[in-house]
């Protein structure tokens, strides 16, 4: 099984239903809880890494877009020089 954030979430899923039937029991439920959580602290640290990713890539977009849309310093202008415009 790999170890993706969707087969995480699946599992999760798995574990939950088997929680909420009442044929379970109590040391199963207490293996299936404790498993859970650790999955659960996984996807949460991925969807933290993920969000701060995002985040900075905004940033970088937003700082890309406020910059002013001119020709690199000294191309144009240094080959214009050159042509005698």
């Amino acid at each position: 099984m790999k170890n993706g954030f969707e087969s995480k979430l699946s599992r999760l899923e798995e574990i939950v239903a088997k929680l909420e039937e009442e044929q379970t029991d109590l040391d199963a439920s207490v293996k299936l809880f404790e498993e859970g959580l650790a999955l659960s602290k996984e996807m949460t640290q991925k969807l933290q890494e993920v969000k701060f990713k995002v985040t900075a890539l905004k940033k970088k977009g937003a700082q890309l877009l406020s910059e002013p849309f001119d020709a690199p310093a000294g191309s144009a202008d240094e080959t214009d020089e050159a042509d005698g415009r």
